[in-house]
């Protein structure tokens, strides 16, 4: 199993997915459903921070008055 701080956001969710699918079937053992919900708790902070670093990495361009682009400034969701 691949460690979480290597993975990729697209392999977390992936995984996450499975780990959520596992989980939603109920023929999990308790144990087995524990470890599950624990690496799922990990692989969904792991994905929201990767969000987070890609969201402070986009941009959006500003304009003039006059129509045309004239820089940039850091996106806000909000």
């Amino acid at each position: 199993m691949k460690p979480i701080a290597e993975m990729t956001f697209e392999e977390a969710l992936k995984e996450l997915e499975q780990v959520v699918g596992q989980l939603e079937t109920g023929t999990v053992e308790l144990e087995k459903s524990i470890d599950f919900y624990d690496r799922g708790a990990l692989l969904k902070k792991h994905c929201e921070a990767k969000l987070a670093q890609a969201q402070a990495r986009i941009e959006q361009i500003t304009m003039a008055e006059n129509g045309t682009p004239n820089g940039t400034a850091p996106f806000d969701a909000q």
